[in-house]
């Protein structure tokens, strides 16, 4: 996420899904919202923003200069090199529920340190290798120090419900940031230290991580699980049985493979037909990025402030196919390359700010952390599919069959917008219970009654009620009073 215009918070390439309601949340709200957070509070969301935002940094730095580095490394082919830019994705989609479970077990700085530790090895192992293979060994390593799950839980842990919104939007906006500046000083950097530079890089803002786990961020009294932050087993098939929730995750999916995918070919055609080396590459990609910010700051306000999501959201998928098959009708053509790629960012960055919004207004109240981690999960697949199909489509089909692959994987994501169900507006509310069991189902049944509230679930074992309430309506201030009278 970013700081956006027009007084507004928006997500821009929120890759591991925040686990927040994202609802535009004006900034002068926000800061009287964080303001309210105690210092302790405040000093954990931003500590381990930190932590989650440098490991992304050094992963997607890579994207738009790795193509290029490999093709100098021994053994290397089209599919070896989209296996080595998208293996790390398949290891973290497998990974980051374990982690999560393990860090209740365990602890989580415990959780975090060694997902880090394995990080920095498959990082050295990436630094050091001169073969195809050896980086793709490194890149899978990278993604077994799966900690984003870990790291929101830890999140959870240190601060009370009624601020986990300001806490998981404070770390949102840190991963955005950390993504948009990536794109842009990955070619910068590697111009200076080369790309096995940029891994030596991802070696020390791993240990910048640890030191700041284990010494800035503060540690929690108690350890639970939080079903609004993290998954659980039991949830599972229900989240997966829900048809609504699947078309989501299958826009994820479909949108973090042909990102993959299209950086294998990207850095070889600004070279090929805008004569741009890939030192220089970020004069592109700094533009078509800041525009593509101003494209979806309004988009994002239509959507929520004015309830026309479907609509920005059939829009924002058209732009993503018609980008694909630009590409695929004439890569070669400087202008169309330039349009194609606007668009496709600009698709892309409404795309994260509304992909995640949606899986919190459609999950089960008590579901959500467990949706959001399918979501995740479905999003890192993606990246694993876009860089190992879009490398064996690269080495048999060349730039039109990479750009195939994604026209494909666009049209379906079209059919199934089109036909997918107007959403709702609802988002999901905490609201801390009284110890009692008898009073806890006589607050229940006074917030069903609430005006704006369209459905209550009582988790006694949680102390919590989990709410989907309309916000445009709903008074939070009166349930919590209600709740505490009570």
């Amino acid at each position: 996420m970013v700081p956006a215009a027009s007084g507004t918070i928006c997500t821009i390439a929120n890759i591991l899904s925040c686990h927040r309601d994202i609802e535009a949340i004006p900034s002068t709200e926000l800061a009287v919202m964080v303001a309210a957070m105690t210092h302790e509070e405040r000093l954990s969301a931003l500590s381990l923003a930190t932590v989650f935002s440098i490991r992304l940094l050094g992963l997607f730095m890579i994207y738009p200069v790795f193509a290029t580095y490999a093709g100098h490394l021994s053994g290397a082919s089209a599919a070896l090199t989209g296996l080595a830019l998208g293996i790390y994705g398949l290891t973290q989609s497998l990974l980051q529920i374990p982690f999560g479970l393990m860090s209740d077990r365990i602890g989580r700085k415990t959780m975090i340190v060694a997902g880090l530790l394995i990080f920095a090895a498959g990082s050295v192992i990436a630094a050091m290798s001169t073969s195809i293979l050896g980086v793709v060994i490194g890149r899978a390593l990278q993604g077994g120090g799966a900690v984003g799950s870990v790291v929101l839980a830890l999140v959870a842990d240190l601060t009370s419900e009624e601020h986990r919104t300001s806490a998981m939007a404070m770390v949102g906006i840190t991963i955005g940031m950390s993504f948009v500046v990536a794109l842009v000083a990955g070619p910068l950097v590697a111009g200076v230290i080369g790309v096995a530079g940029i891994f030596w890089l991802m070696v020390g803002l791993a240990f910048v991580g640890i030191l700041i786990t284990l010494f800035v961020v503060p540690h929690p009294g108690e350890i639970r699980q939080h079903r609004d932050a993290e998954a659980v087993p039991s949830m599972l098939g229900r989240v997966l049985a829900n048809g609504d929730l699947l078309r989501l995750d299958y826009g994820i999916f479909a949108l973090h493979a042909m990102l993959t995918a299209t950086f294998l070919v990207m850095p070889q055609l600004l070279h090929q037909v805008l004569s741009v080396s890939s030192d220089k590459q970020w004069y592109v990609y700094l533009p078509v990025l800041l525009f593509s910010v101003i494209v979806m700051v309004p988009s994002i306000i239509i959507a929520e402030k004015y309830r026309r999501m479907k609509m920005i959201f059939v829009t924002a998928v058209i732009a993503l196919a018609a980008s694909q098959l630009l590409l695929l009708s004439n890569a070669g053509n400087g202008i169309i390359l330039i349009v194609a790629l606007t668009l496709f960012f600009a698709g892309f960055n409404v795309m994260e700010a509304s992909l995640p919004s949606l899986i919190t207004k459609t999950a089960p109240p008590d579901a959500r952390g467990t949706a959001t981690g399918v979501y995740s999960s479905s999003q890192f697949l993606g990246i694993f599919v876009g860089g190992a199909i879009g490398g064996w489509s690269l080495q048999t089909g060349g730039n039109s069959g990479v750009f195939a692959l994604s026209s494909t994987l666009a049209l379906i994501w079209l059919v199934i917008a089109v036909t997918m169900r107007v959403p709702s507006y609802l988002t999901t509310r905490l609201i801390r219970l009284p110890q009692t069991t008898d009073d806890a189902q006589a607050v229940a049944h006074k917030l069903r009654s609430m005006p704006g509230v369209a459905e209550v679930v009582i988790v006694v074992e949680d102390g919590l009620a989990y709410l989907k309430v309309d916000s445009k309506i709903f008074d939070a201030a009166a349930a919590e009073a209600l709740a505490g009278a009570t």
